[in-house]
């Protein structure tokens, strides 16, 4: 059974990607686990020792409080047979999902962005970005007004640069297959470059999809996170894939300039995908 990660700090944009990650276990049968990673609070006092600032007993019992009270409002929000667990952990949450996804090679890990204040824009926001830059299993960014509906058209940004190399093929045809949805592939050019190349790889690219039947857009745009984001908006696209540390237009994509806009601004999750 496929399974699916939901970390939790409890902030509402933590909480409407739950609602989207228990959506779309619904829709692909999916179990789904919820995991709350805290650490303890600590306080120098004046000093350079770190002294707890209450018992880890204490903390321990309100976290797993909490995340019990938000699996029963789960239980008690979706009727349907949904297969739920929860965890509470202490630790680092980077290290914990390492820990996790090791034992249990889940479909995808889903993450909010960021909130509206700046609390949740800095930790929430930083949270989901180490985990796109360190986990291999691929992780579902869900924007905060994003709400789950039927995926029937995916996109996968692509820059046409060793597409046998970096392709995440499994992922691509896994999700595809699971939703009967339509592929779009997406290159942004803004100078045509490379046409000769583009055209080699391009070929590559439709034999390493065959049986999806994608469709290939080579769009226009001076600017990489606009232009996709734009196509994306415009052709009402359900989910773009994107590779995070891929060459040229992944490079752009997660730059601070460009990855916080495609991710943070887009109302269209992003399912990010380390190269195979």
């Amino acid at each position: 059974m496929k399974s699916i990660i939901v970390p939790t700090d409890f902030s509402p944009v933590s909480l409407n990607a739950m609602h989207y990650a228990v959506n779309l276990a619904l829709a692909v049968d999916a179990s789904v686990l919820l995991l709350h990673v805290y650490e303890m609070p600590l306080s120098y006092n004046n000093s350079d020792i770190p002294l707890p600032l209450m018992d880890i007993g204490e903390l321990e019992e309100i976290n797993k409080k909490r995340i019990d009270e938000l699996k029963e409002q789960v239980q008690k929000e979706y009727p349907e047979k949904l297969n739920i667990t929860a965890e509470v952990k202490l630790g680092v949450l980077l290290d914990e999902l390492k820990t996790i996804c090791s034992a249990t090679h889940p479909f995808a890990i889903v993450m909010g962005t960021k909130g509206a204040g700046l609390v949740e824009r800095l930790l929430v926001g930083s949270s989901t970005l180490s985990v796109i830059r360190h986990i291999s299993t691929p992780v579902l960014v869900i924007p905060p007004d994003a709400v789950f509906k039927t995926i029937q058209r995916i996109g996968f940004a692509c820059d046409f640069q060793k597409v046998e190399d970096s392709t995440p093929v499994s992922v691509i045809k896994e999700w595809v297959t699971a939703f009967n949805a339509g592929l779009s592939v997406l290159n942004v050019d803004k100078n045509k470059s490379n046409v000769r190349d583009t055209a080699e790889q391009s070929l590559l690219l439709y034999t390493l999809l065959e049986g999806l039947h994608p469709q290939y857009f080579y769009i226009d745009s001076p600017d990489v996170e606009t232009g996709i984001s734009t196509f994306a908006e415009n052709n009402s696209l359900d989910l773009v894939i994107v590779i995070p540390r891929k060459h040229r237009l992944l490079d752009l994509l997660f730059q601070k300039s460009h990855t916080k806009e495609l991710v943070f601004h887009s109302r269209i999750p992003i399912l990010s995908v380390q190269e195979e």
